[in-house]
């Protein structure tokens, strides 16, 4: 059923060369982005999904820092730690995307997800055992962005949707910092923000699927600009079952707590 959702020719995901090729190039970029991986067809219904549930987001906009931890008094206020910066979006969760939505097709698919295993390393992928966490559509309207930082999380899978008229620009940095070292790249991580040391740019349009390796690479998302909705899915794996999102995060991210 996925490979009628997929442009499986030019992009054959149980194909060991494919395979092996995109993960050299995740490997060695640290980002992957295999353009047209839906084909057109598929990324017009979920644009046309995506909107019809948008009045359903949790809108937040929320100051942090680029390592995503609580600030610390170890450093001065102007510290680079301590610096805050904006990020903002709306979101739906994995219980408000209809049942048969393409979406939850792709991200259940035992293809897709032994796809994404090769690439990472993972002998398997599991879902959020919370109602939440797993698939997430995310909303940038004009001026919403997501700040520089780094990730939790070993890797990201993406989707774009909607690309909007201006803006929206994936930018990154690779191996800013040893986060195994607890090495924080503080000299770096301020030429970044200031905007001294230049980002390379993700091309990304409507139907491609990105994965990015975050945990060590700074990256943001500019404001969006003008009035047509950044639309972007997030696909959220662990490499062990029974994983929740804890009941803090929940209400931060979604802004409610699962029963």
């Amino acid at each position: 059923m996925i490979k009628d959702l997929l442009e499986i020719i030019s992009c054959p995901i149980e194909d060991r060369d494919f395979v092996i090729s995109s993960k050299k190039k995740l490997e060695e970029d640290g980002a992957l982005t295999i353009p047209d991986f839906l084909n057109k067809r598929v990324v017009s219904d979920l644009v046309k999904e995506a909107k019809s549930h948008q009045h359903l987001a949790f809108y937040t906009k929320s100051t942090h820092n680029v390592y995503l931890t609580p600030n610390s008094q170890e450093y001065a206020e102007d510290h680079i730690f301590n610096r805050q910066i904006i990020s903002s979006k709306g979101c739906i969760t994995t219980d408000q995307i209809p049942n048969n939505s393409h979406l939850k097709t792709i991200y259940k698919s035992d293809i897709f997800k032994n796809f994404i295993a090769n690439l990472v390393n993972e002998k398997a992928l599991y879902e959020y055992e919370d109602p939440f966490s797993s698939i997430n559509v995310h909303y940038a309207s004009e001026g919403q962005e997501l700040g520089w930082h780094f990730d939790n999380s070993s890797f990201a899978v993406t989707l774009l949707l909607q690309k909007p008229k201006g803006g929206g620009v994936f930018e990154y940095v690779k191996d800013v910092r040893d986060s195994e070292k607890a090495d924080f790249a503080f000299e770096k991580v301020e030429r970044i923000v200031e905007g001294t040391l230049k980002p390379s740019i993700l091309e990304i349009q409507p139907g491609t699927l990105v994965l990015f390796k975050g945990k060590n690479s700074m990256h943001r998302v500019t404001p969006t600009i003008g009035d047509l909705t950044r639309y972007l899915v997030v696909f959220a794996y662990n490499s062990k079952p029974g994983v929740s999102l804890s009941k803090s995060a929940q209400k931060t991210f979604y802004g409610r707590i699962a029963e």
